[in-house]
C-alpha cells in the first residue's frame, strides 16, 4: 500500500508539473493568436477595418429609432452621463472620419447635426439633469444659476467639431454662449474651477472645454490662448498628485483634491490637452503610461489607480480585476492616449487584449463588443479616428 500511494503521489507530481511547464510555454505565446498590426485599429491616413466597422454599427443605431432607443434604454438605466457621452465621442469620431475622407461630406453632417440637435433639446427640455446622475440633486450647486461643465463643455465641444467641417450659423452662437459661460465662471474662481456636479469639478471636462476653446479660436479668430494657459500653470501648481505628478481627477471649487489619479480620467485629459499645451501633454501621458499602463503577457490594459494612491471604485472605473488591476474604464481610454502619442507598442498590445477579452461580434459588417456598451464602442472608435480634428486647430 505504501508503495502504490507512493507511485500515485509521484505520478500525480508529474502531471502538475507538465502542466505548470505546459502553461509557462502557452501563456507567453497566448497573445500571438490575438495580435495584429496597429494599422488593424489605428491608420494614420484612412480608416481603419475596425473603425469601419464600428462606426457602420453606431451610423445604424442612429438611422433606427426602435434600435437606438433600445441601446440608450439599457445604458441610462446604469447611467445617465453614457448616453450623452456616447453621443459626443461618436459626433467627434464622425468630424475625423470626415476629414480623413471628404468624399463623406453628405453621409456623416446629417448625423452629426441630428446628435447635436437632439443633444440640446433634450437639455432644453428636461435641463441639466437629464444627463446627469442622480446625487446631483442631492444638494445645491454653489455657483448660481446651476451649469454644469461636464454639459456646456461637451457640447460646445461638438459644436465646434462640426463648424470646423463646413460653417453652420445655427451652432455660432450657442457655442459662444457657452463658451462664455465657462470663461465667467472660470475668471471668477481664484483656481479656474467649474462644477460639473455641485460643488464637485472634474478635471477631464476641464479639459474638454479648453480643447473646445481652442477649436473655437481656430473658427472664429478669438484669442484664448492667455486664458487656457493660465488654468495649465494652476493645474501645475494645485492639482497635481504629490507622489506621481498626475493631474487629479476631481476636486472642490476651491481646489480642495477629492479623488486622485485616476485612469478612467487622466487617459482622456492628456488626450485633450495635446491641443492646448503639448509638452505638458507628452510630460502628463508618460507619466500615466508609467504609472497606469501595463503589458503581461503581450496583453496591455489600463490601470484604474497609481500604486501610491488608492481610490473608491466608481461607475466610470468599471468592473476592476483584483491581482492585476484591470479596469475596464481606464483600459478603453487608454486607447485614446495611445493613439494620441502614437505609443504603436502600447495600442498594439491594448488592441490584443480587446480581442481577447471584449469578446467582439461582427454582423453585417458592424462591429460591436459584448463586454462593452454603446459608449464604450463609441470612445474606442474615437480612438481608432482622431487626430485630423486636432492638427486642424494647431493649424
Amino acid at each position: 500500500m505504501n508503495s502504490k500511494l507512493k507511485l500515485r503521489l509521484l505520478n500525480a507530481g508529474v502531471g502538475v508539473l507538465a502542466f505548470v511547464l505546459a502553461l509557462a510555454i502557452w501563456l507567453p505565446c497566448l497573445h500571438f493568436f490575438f495580435r495584429k498590426p496597429v494599422a488593424d485599429f489605428y491608420q494614420e491616413n484612412g480608416i481603419s477595418p475596425k473603425a469601419r466597422q464600428l462606426a457602420t454599427r453606431h451610423l445604424q443605431l442612429w438611422t433606427d429609432p426602435a434600435q437606438r432607443q433600445a441601446e440608450l434604454k439599457k445604458m441610462r438605466g446604469s447611467n445617465a452621463e453614457w448616453d450623452f457621452m456616447g453621443r459626443s465621442f461618436l459626433v467627434w469620431s464622425l468630424a475625423n472620419m470626415r476629414l480623413r475622407e471628404p468624399q463623406t461630406k453628405a453621409q456623416y453632417l446629417p448625423v452629426m447635426d441630428q446628435i447635436i440637435q437632439e443633444t440640446v433639446k433634450i437639455e432644453q427640455q428636461d435641463g441639466i439633469y437629464a444627463f446627469l446622475m442622480p446625487y446631483a440633486k442631492a444638494r445645491p450647486y454653489r455657483i448660481k444659476p446651476a451649469r454644469s461643465l461636464f454639459i456646456d463643455g461637451e457640447i460646445a465641444l461638438m459644436m465646434a467639431a462640426r463648424r470646423m467641417l463646413q460653417e453652420e450659423p445655427a451652432y455660432k452662437q450657442p457655442m459662444t454662449e457657452r463658451l462664455t459661460a465657462i470663461e465667467e465662471r472660470w475668471r471668477a474662481n481664484p483656481i479656474m474651477a467649474a462644477e460639473s456636479y455641485p460643488d464637485e469639478c472634474w478635471t477631464f471636462d476641464h479639459a474638454v472645454a479648453l480643447a473646445a476653446f481652442k477649436l473655437a479660436d481656430r473658427l472664429d479668430g478669438t484669442d484664448h490662448s492667455a486664458l487656457c494657459k493660465r488654468w495649465v500653470g494652476i493645474a501645475k501648481e494645485k492639482l497635481v498628485h504629490k507622489e506621481t505628478g498626475l493631474l487629479v481627477s476631481s476636486f472642490e471649487t476651491d481646489g480642495t483634491q477629492l479623488d486622485g489619479p485616476e485612469g478612467s480620467t487622466i487617459w482622456m485629459v492628456v488626450h485633450c490637452l495635446q491641443v492646448v499645451d503639448e509638452p505638458f501633454a507628452q510630460d502628463q501621458y508618460e507619466r500615466t503610461r508609467k504609472e497606469l499602463g501595463r503589458v503581461v503577457l503581450g496583453f496591455g490594459y489600463g490601470a484604474e489607480w497609481p500604486a501610491s494612491w488608492q481610490g473608491p471604485r466608481d461607475i466610470d472605473s468599471g468592473m476592476v480585476i483584483p491581482v492585476f488591476e484591470v479596469s475596464a474604464g481606464s483600459s478603453g481610454m487608454a486607447f485614446m492616449a495611445a493613439s494620441t502619442f502614437h505609443d504603436w507598442k502600447f495600442l498594439t498590445a491594448l488592441n490584443a487584449t480587446l480581442d481577447m477579452a471584449a469578446f467582439p461580434s461582427r454582423n453585417h459588417g458592424q462591429l460591436k463588443y459584448c463586454a462593452s456598451n454603446q459608449v464604450g464602442d463609441a470612445a474606442l472608435l474615437y480612438a481608432s479616428v482622431l487626430g485630423p480634428l486636432w492638427e486642424r486647430t494647431r493649424k
